[in-house]
């Protein structure tokens, strides 16, 4: 999605259509995204983001055989936490939510689809009690479809890439914001992923109700 600014709007409006577009595989505008709390937000690396990765390079080429478990494929997701959010990216020079799950997959030799839809299409669809480590979560952020996508932590914590900060980080699933608008999860790649289920993190929390459009 292109975000274009007229001659006589503000340098501050265009900034500001800009920090507000939704991921690229919705095509939509979400509502912005909650603030993440200074006292449970994660914090930022203590290193400088690592340095981008050429533009020739898709996220997909691996250079060999990379471990598959939920604490690896964490790790590799926990690992770009700071990495800015960057409408349509997807390698580290930039994420968006898609973009950025697919691009941690394919760390561990699993090719996700490019799109939040076709990713919410991928893999085994998981109930709410049986969340696990590793797994994709969908939230709907614009419509009662899939927008927005992120990675299992633990119990109560996702990683995503959101557009409201810009930057790679955790959230908690519990917050009203997210438990609102989850609508499931789904499993993906080799029975190494399979780990003890999580309890749920939200108790009480309802699917939501398949469209009639």
């Amino acid at each position: 999605m292109t975000v274009r600014c007229c001659a006589s709007q503000t340098a501050a409006t265009c900034v500001l259509a800009v920090l507000t577009a939704a991921c690229a595989s919705s095509g939509a505008v979400p509502r912005p995204f909650p603030t993440p709390d200074r006292a449970t937000a994660a914090p930022a690396p203590a290193v400088s983001p690592p340095a981008p990765a050429p533009a020739a390079e898709p996220p997909t080429d691996l250079a060999g055989p990379v471990e598959t478990t939920p604490a690896t494929v964490v790790g590799t997701a926990l690992s770009l936490r700071g990495v800015p959010y960057r409408n349509g990216g997807s390698d580290i020079r930039g994420f968006d939510c898609s973009g950025f799950t697919q691009y941690v997959f394919a760390q561990h030799g699993i090719a996700l689809p490019r799109e939040t839809r076709e990713q919410f299409q991928f893999g085994e669809k998981i109930g709410l009690k049986n969340i696990r480590t590793g797994d994709l979560v969908f939230f709907r952020t614009v419509s009662n479809g899939p927008s927005h996508v992120g990675i299992v932590v633990n119990e109560d914590e996702f990683v995503h890439a959101p557009s409201s900060t810009g930057v790679v980080r955790v959230e908690h699933l519990s917050l009203p914001y997210w438990s609102r608008r989850f609508i499931a999860a789904r499993r993906v790649g080799p029975a190494e992923l399979a780990a003890r289920p999580l309890p749920l993190p939200f108790p009480g929390a309802a699917p939501v109700p398949r469209s009639t459009n």
